[in-house]
């Protein structure tokens, strides 16, 4: 089960600005510490009659459509065709691809997420990377820090896996669908193509290609994409 959340087996990195970050790392979330000076670099990178650099660390596209409300802190880029709608806070170091929606009184902060991601409505995303075209459930979160605040562990079968992260929420493969009201606790790593029941409260390694219903009760989907 190790080889399946290793980053070539989450995530597509052609979906990504962030592709030669990434593919550096063995593992998804030990890019996480350092997601806000990647942004910087790929944003001096970006063409600028295709961006917008409204000022130092921020890139948007020209096609993005950013609510009068919504907040936007340091070191974010917004991709082609995204929405950031009505009073959403983009907190800092937010890599948001193309043709994705950061919805009303979503926070993001210390993410990377792929083209195609939804975070649509009363979303919490923090220390985490969701693949291409996941999408997050009203109400759903990631919980990014464990309560007695020591690091994360990803919990892989019987093997628990150290991070050596004190903050790390969840890792979602490509075309992961996280139910309403669910809440993915600090080291969650959810399989592609896996489905996540409303009111969930997940933690560990959920395997591709599933259903979780609950702590306990996962099974394979009957077909695929």
């Amino acid at each position: 089960m190790e080889r399946q959340i290793r980053t070539s087996e989450l995530l597509d990195l052609r979906h990504t600005l962030a592709a030669d970050y990434l593919a550096g790392f063995e593992y998804p979330w030990q890019a996480l510490p350092g997601i806000g000076e990647a942004i910087r670099r790929i944003g001096e990178t970006l063409p600028a009659e295709e961006y917008d650099h409204p000022r130092p660390g921020v890139w948007i596209h020209k096609t993005a459509e950013v609510a009068p409300s919504a907040w936007i802190g340091e070191s974010v880029i917004i991709g082609a065709g995204t929405q950031v709608r009505h009073g959403a806070y983009i907190r800092s170091a937010a890599l948001v691809g193309d043709g994705a929606v950061v919805g009303n009184s979503a926070e993001l902060k210390n993410v990377i997420l792929f083209d195609g991601v939804q975070t649509p409505h009363y979303n919490y995303v923090g220390d985490s990377i969701l693949g291409y075209k996941a999408h997050m459930g009203a109400g759903s979160i990631t919980s990014n820090v464990k309560g007695d605040k020591s690091p994360v562990t990803v919990r892989c079968g019987q093997t628990l896996l150290p991070t050596g992260l004190k903050k790390f929420g969840a890792i979602l493969g490509d075309f992961a669908e996280i139910g309403c009201n669910s809440v993915l606790n600090p080291g969650t790593v959810i399989g592609r193509h896996t489905q996540v029941y409303p009111l969930s409260m997940v933690r560990g390694v959920v395997p591709p290609g599933s259903i979780y219903k609950q702590a306990g009760e996962v099974v394979l989907r009957r077909e695929t994409p």
